[in-house]
């Protein structure tokens, strides 16, 4: 934040008081979320993959856009705090937030007992479930994998399943991507056989790319559920839980998951206790 001059103190100050009064949606509010998180001028830097479609991406002009960022300026709304979401690699995003290089995470990442020794999560604001994507001519069966080459997003749940499940095993290669749109590339282009991935972006992918792929078999629940990270010990957590809780009870949260995942039932996981994490089989490196 700027120092001003002893002459202008009281001046600088109550500029800054007033622009940290400035929520999303730009009415007056309680600068109390934004006090001990900072990023210019008293505004929350939140930060996402932006790589990670439906839940964060980029349009052509620049622009940050998904699931992940309409819940976080919601939460901030509810908030009645100013927040910046930016972009960040994958595997920079924690790194980032522990050098305080911004506030808050929201990019699809689960909540893992392995990261919990790093940061806070919120309670969650998604539930997630891993399926198969392949070619739909049959050629592919989920039940009998030999001889073939898995694609994968290095850091995911999915890559932890096939790498446990059939890397070296009938023949099989597991082959990990920096991103599921280049797992899905190489799918297309015959490289990979199949991918594994969580169910709303391979929904994602199928509605862009309906001809000749499907969901192969069935999907596979094991109880992964999307938070919000936040340094650890940040009253941050409990302002978003709260925020996060009314948007629930307000309706707010189902209708952004509407908005992003109605046009294509497949994308949404069923129904489960959000508020429960499976600690089995999902070390930090191997889940989204």
């Amino acid at each position: 934040m700027v120092n001003f001059a002893n002459t202008y103190a009281k001046i600088g100050a109550g500029l800054l008081f007033s622009i940290a009064l400035t929520a999303c949606s730009g009415e007056k509010s309680d600068t109390s979320a934004a006090t001990d998180n900072k990023g210019s001028e008293g505004t929350l830097v939140i930060a996402t993959e932006a790589n990670y479609m439906p839940f964060n991406g980029t349009t052509a002009d620049g622009k940050i856009i998904g699931f992940d960022v309409d819940v976080i300026n919601a939460v901030c709304e509810e908030m009645q705090t100013k927040c910046e979401v930016v972009a960040q690699d994958w595997d920079g995003l924690l790194p980032g937030l522990l050098t305080k290089k911004y506030d808050a995470v929201i990019a699809g990442m689960s909540i893992t007992p392995e990261r919990l020794e790093q940061v806070d999560f919120s309670d969650p604001y998604f539930a997630n479930t891993i399926v198969w994507l392949a070619k739909n001519d049959g050629s592919f069966n989920p039940k009998d994998i030999k001889n073939m080459v898995l694609g994968g997003q290095r850091g995911t749940t999915g890559a932890l399943y096939i790498g446990k499940n059939y890397d070296g095993k009938d023949g099989n290669r597991v082959q990990l991507y920096d991103t599921y749109e280049n797992a899905y590339l190489d799918m297309k282009a015959g490289r990979n056989q199949a991918v594994m991935a969580e169910k709303a972006s391979a929904a994602y992918w199928l509605k862009q790319n309906p001809q000749g792929f499907g969901l192969i078999g069935d999907e596979i629940d094991n109880g992964d559920n999307l938070g919000i990270a936040v340094r650890k010990g940040d009253a941050l957590k409990d302002k978003i839980n709260k925020a996060l809780g009314a948007l629930k009870t307000n309706g707010k949260l189902e209708q952004i998951k509407q908005q992003h995942f109605a046009a294509n039932a497949q994308a949404q996981a069923p129904e489960r206790d959000s508020t429960a994490t499976k600690t089995d089989e999902k070390p930090q490196e191997a889940a989204k």
